[in-house]
């Protein structure tokens, strides 16, 4: 069970003066579900995607996985950030064991997952490849690979492929349903793209300008499995528009 409960959780930055970044916000992931975080840039959709990871605190409210209160990181929740962040001077294989390693997992353990993880991400064939010898799909798909070993039940990913062109994004898109598919990790996505919201999500949050707020809740309607086909169906664009509606407002 991997579960995230949320309730009237504020975030303030104690500036001068100070900034309101967060305000009575209230989620509700299931285990094993797909959410998506969507809103304008500066709404907070980053900030509360740190606080579930334990990298901030919140200054009021309730935030508990699995019914304990989130105080730190941990590796039950991993983190796949817009930038990949390998360690360039490692291999995608060092990249990828290097977490379990480093806390001690037995090798017997994590090198059979890791091995699943880059033959699921489509890596096998470059597992000696150096960051840099990989492009930026690759290296992102190498950075989701690291956190499947890590064994996370949650994955936090803060638009992970913003920084992408158009077609990679999509078929990174695909992939990514792919692999839930098959594993079922509790999923929150940042993004501010409405497609890839309703593409990926099962359910979307969409966050009012700051202070961030949960200003919609939207349940997506569309069977799974999903094809890229699925964005140019009427029923999609209707609620594009919906959703297109609330975020203007």
């Amino acid at each position: 069970m991997s579960n995230i409960e949320i309730k009237k959780l504020n975030k303030t930055y104690p500036t001068t003066p100070p900034v309101v970044a967060l305000e009575g916000v209230d989620l509700d992931v299931k285990s094993g579900e797909f959410v998506a975080l969507l809103g304008p840039s500066g709404c907070g959709k980053s900030t509360l995607l740190n606080i579930i990871a334990g990298f901030e605190q919140a200054s009021a409210g309730e935030m508990a996985v699995d019914q304990s209160p989130v105080h730190r990181p941990g590796p039950e929740r991993g983190v796949v950030f817009q930038e990949a962040a390998l360690f360039p001077w490692l291999s995608v294989w060092d990249n990828v064991i290097f977490g379990p390693k480093v806390q001690g997992v037995a090798q017997s353990i994590y090198e059979p997952r890791a091995k699943e993880m880059l033959k699921l991400m489509g890596l096998s064939a470059f597992e000696a490849s150096l960051p840099v010898q990989l492009s930026g799909g690759m290296r992102q798909r190498v950075g989701i690979a690291r956190v499947l070993t890590m064994g996370s039940q949650i994955l936090l990913m803060d638009e992970p492929f913003g920084a992408l062109d158009a077609q990679t994004r999509l078929s990174m898109q695909e992939l990514l349903l792919s692999v839930w598919q098959k594993l079922k990790p509790t999923v929150v996505f940042v993004t501010h793209d409405i497609d890839e919201a309703l593409f990926l999500a099962d359910t979307v949050y969409v966050m009012s300008s700051r202070p961030g707020k949960i200003q919609a809740k939207l349940e997506v309607p569309f069977n799974r499995p999903r094809s890229l086909e699925l964005t140019a169906g009427e029923d999609f664009n209707r609620m594009k528009l919906e959703i297109l509606k609330q975020m203007r407002h």
